[in-house]
């Protein structure tokens, strides 16, 4: 089990060596062959896919007007995936038995867990009748054709128009962006999920004004803000608040005081975390995050460091920040931002 951002746990099936070859191989054959079908406004998992196009797509049509939003969320996507129904879909491109008869067969594998004991037990297995093992190589390949009904009903029944709404997913992750019409595309979402053995969670999923309101979408916050300079408003995206608060964990998971590596290990280690954030999180009104982050770090080592050479001070003096961001080599976000302004 690992830990969801959102609290609690989720199952994470990890398949043997022999299994990964296999299922490596398979991809690279059904990918192609299931890719023909998926709808072009799915981003989550995909070749030439990726949530920086989703964050975008998302951005675009909200300044097209597409501002009233379903901000919604389905319970426990990959465990309740109903097998049949999945198998068919995959029967209507796939007629190789054989092919078919092994990807029931991943379907059905069992999957070793602990209890609170410490003793091991399996689940799932051939009574097993819905959901895809996370962890597996073909699994988000199955997830994104499984929601590929959804997404394929919504086209076939001209719901795009009769709502005036577009679609955006990523993975079990998706938004419905409107022009006026969000609470009737909720609720004929839910009627749909609910045909297809799937549940949309009541307490996540919302209905957001975005001209007044912000929503979470993979970690970026959207809709209004103000800019500093003349004090407007804007429709804009930003890196949200989770996003920020999970980074700050990490960076003091790094800066703990239990860490006794060479600094320039740590150093170099904080950086890289640093950096793959920033890569991410490049898009829209960012530097206030930056800067937050910025203040957060140089606090963190500072205390790191004042504890590993145990100064009798807060430090401050010692290890300025043009000191922490100089020479002791450690990644300033803002600089970061200033160059890709550049």
């Amino acid at each position: 089990m690992i830990p969801k951002p959102g609290g609690g746990e989720r199952p994470l099936g990890i398949p043997t060596i022999r299994d990964r070859v296999v299922q490596t191989s398979a991809k690279l054959v059904l990918e192609p062959i299931l890719e023909a079908d998926f709808d072009p406004n799915a981003y989550g998992y995909r070749p030439k896919r990726s949530a920086q196009d989703a964050i975008r797509k998302v951005h675009k049509l909200l300044c097209d007007g597409y501002t009233d939003v379903v901000d919604a969320d389905l319970s426990k996507y990959f465990d309740t995936i109903p097998h049949c129904e999945l198998m068919q879909c995959v029967a209507r491109r796939i007629v190789d038995r054989k092919v078919l008869h092994l990807i029931k067969m991943w379907l059905k594998v069992p999957v070793e867990e602990k209890d609170d004991k410490g003793n091991r037990r399996l689940t799932g297995g051939k009574q097993n009748t819905c959901g895809t093992p996370q962890g597996g190589v073909v699994s988000p390949l199955l997830a994104n054709l499984y929601m590929n009904r959804f997404l394929k009903y919504w086209r076939i029944t001209g719901r795009g128009e009769r709502f005036q709404a577009q679609v955006v997913t990523y993975a079990d992750d998706f938004v419905i962006l409107s022009r006026g019409h969000a609470q009737q595309a909720r609720d004929w979402t839910r009627q749909v999920m609910s045909r297809i053995g799937l549940t949309l969670n009541e307490a996540k999923t919302s209905i957001r004004r975005a001209r007044q309101e912000r929503f979470d979408f993979l970690g970026y916050t959207f809709g209004p803000y103000r800019y500093r300079k003349d004090g407007h408003w804007y429709l804009g995206t930003g890196p949200s608040k989770k996003s920020i608060s999970r980074l700050r964990q990490k960076v003091a998971e790094v800066l703990k005081p239990s860490n006794v590596q060479p600094w320039e290990e740590v150093r170099d280690q904080l950086n890289r975390l640093l950096r793959g954030w920033a890569a991410y999180f490049h898009q829209g009104t960012r530097l206030m995050a930056y800067r937050a982050i910025d203040h957060h770090v140089y606090t963190r080592v500072r205390l790191f460091l004042i504890r590993r050479h145990k100064v009798p001070s807060r430090g401050a003096g010692r290890y300025p920040d043009t000191a922490v961001f100089g020479a002791l080599g450690v990644l300033r976000l803002r600089s970061l931002h200033c160059s890709s302004l550049s």
